[in-house]
């Protein structure tokens, strides 16, 4: 069933894909969104969440990318963009960029290698210039340095081989930054080479972008410019989607219940239902007590009915998986049965709740005395709702929940600093590859890993699956890390969302990727055919 899914997702985006090449693309107009939240900034380099991806990728270039109407990302459909080409050297240490000449930054000042270089030391930490976050410097730990060779070539010099080293510089998170431009500057009036420049962003009600004249890809961009509305009330935003004030949804923001209102209300919207790479999550802040208790913590992952969310919220439209995208939308996704191996995997939610009750009560809780916990999560949708089945759900294991709800310009800085004792959580994986998910979220030092999950011999074991090429050997180690993960509740896995993106018939070149939803909205393909 879920391959038929993927398969029909698949279909429906080279159907779009397909017909939007048979007429020649028109030039102008302006895509008209809603956006879902306030961003914290503009910053994609300092901020964790695709609500900045979605409005901004479209002012940047990286060095190479996923191919913009390839629906599943994977190495093969990356492709040059600020390089024309990349090779590896034989020891496969080093990895070196020839480089577009002529490009220009918004502002006019020339595009060189010297930019390639300041912004990777930004993200590595090795510059004077200092990010205020910096989420994404666990993806660079094998980056020894880099170096230019002219203005027109540049190497990242490894540790020790990462063949998927190029996975993740071809990332929407990934973009390259001016070397004459201040990070504080970048956060609130962002200067690229992409196909759109920045006009402005206004908390809490719009971001604007225009048409870059001087785009150094010719004839791109077709759109005159992208203006984003923000709306953080669901169903007020499909409102204005059905009643035609918007040409487009948010991505991948269409909860399944809400895609019946759009297709009842506005038949002729184009929907597509697709996997997002997003999974919710428990964080536990495990340095701290009550769950610096390893029972507390299993028990709370024993305590899971992951059918009832799926059933609630997707309307059976999601999927269980482990760290990794279940397959075939995901290509590292664990096994079923594999999966249901795991505590709290199995089927059987009676027999799992009445030993999380043992465990609770080996804690020291009970019917008598209940664990009062505040539920820390962002304040859009697809993090409350899932917070609330969640409060209910530990109920039936003597943990007493009260939801707490946090700005999205505050939500990551606050996890960052470990200021919660337990959280639901959104992890979208920017790159469906096992070294983003695990150097990034479960890395003893990264930034992101919010719950100080710290495993010594499973991080030699990221190590080791990063080295190896050979790609089922590879699936096999990270199968047994994403077991052992979840056997360590280090971030127990809720379920990974199924959710839809619309658009009216008259935009043409959109593709929605189905296993990323970070890395596809550059946009200077799309066109309005009205």
């Amino acid at each position: 069933m879920r391959s038929m899914k993927m398969l029909g997702v698949l279909i429906v985006s080279l159907l779009i894909t397909s017909s939007a090449g048979l007429a020649a693309e028109k030039q102008g107009g302006i895509l008209r969104m809603y956006h879902r939240d306030s961003p914290a900034s503009a910053s994609i380099h300092e901020e964790a969440t695709y609500s900045v991806n979605v409005p901004f990728m479209a002012v940047f270039n990286n060095l190479v990318m996923y191919k913009q109407d390839v629906a599943q990302n994977s190495i093969d459909s990356i492709v040059p963009e600020l390089a024309t080409s990349w090779a590896w050297s034989d020891d496969k240490k080093k990895l070196t960029f020839k480089l577009h000449q002529g490009v220009k930054w918004h502002d006019g000042k020339p595009f060189t290698s010297a930019d390639v270089k300041c912004t990777f030391d930004m993200v590595m930490g090795k510059s004077q210039q200092k990010f205020r976050k910096n989420p994404r410097k666990a993806w660079y730990n094998q980056v020894e340095d880099i170096t230019t060779n002219g203005d027109y070539e540049v190497s990242f010099n490894l540790k020790r081989p990462q063949p998927a080293l190029i996975t993740l510089l071809a990332s929407g998170y990934s973009p390259i930054y001016p070397c004459h431009v201040s990070p504080a500057q970048m956060r609130t009036h962002p200067i690229g080479t992409g196909p759109f420049k920045f006009v402005e962003f206004k908390a809490n009600e719009s971001i604007k972008l225009t048409r870059n004249p001087d785009y150094w890809k010719k004839g791109l961009p077709h759109l005159d410019g992208i203006e984003y509305t923000i709306i953080p009330n669901r169903s007020t935003a499909i409102l204005g989607f059905v009643s035609g004030k918007f040409d487009m949804t948010f991505p991948t923001e269409v909860s399944i219940p809400l895609l019946k209102d759009v297709k009842a209300q506005d038949p002729k919207a184009i929907c597509v239902v697709a996997p997002n790479n997003v999974s919710t999550n428990i964080i536990v802040n495990r340095a701290s007590p009550p769950f610096d208790n390893p029972d507390i913590r299993k028990a709370m992952a024993l305590a899971l009915d992951r059918k009832a969310f799926i059933s609630i919220l997707f309307e059976g439209q999601a999927d269980i998986g482990g760290t990794m995208l279940p397959q075939p939308d995901g290509i590292w996704g664990m096994p079923k049965e594999m999966l249901e191996t795991i505590p709290g995997y199995g089927p059987d939610v009676k027999a799992n709740r009445e030993e999380a009750r043992k465990l609770m009560e080996k804690a020291g809780y009970g019917p008598n005395k209940h664990l009062p916990v505040k539920v820390s999560t962002r304040n859009i949708a697809v993090y409350r709702d899932p917070a609330v089945i969640l409060i209910d759900q530990l109920k039936d294991i003597y943990i007493d929940g009260e939801l707490d709800v946090v700005e999205t310009a505050n939500w990551f800085s606050k996890i960052a600093r470990k200021d919660y004792a337990l959280g639901l959580n959104l992890t979208g994986n920017a790159v469906d590859d096992p070294d983003q998910a695990f150097y990034e979220n479960y890395s003893c030092n990264s930034e992101r890993n919010y719950t100080k999950y710290c495993n010594p011999e499973i991080e030699k074991l990221f190590d080791k699956q990063s080295l190896e090429t050979d790609l089922n050997k590879r699936k096999k180690l990270v199968w047994e890390i994403d077991k052992q993960i979840q056997e360590d509740v280090a971030r127990p896995i809720i379920y990974h969302s199924r959710t839809g993106t619309c658009w009216q018939p008259y935009v043409k070149g959109v593709t929605v990727m189905v296993n990323s939803s970070y890395n596809g909205y550059r946009y200077e393909d799309v066109w309005l055919d009205k």
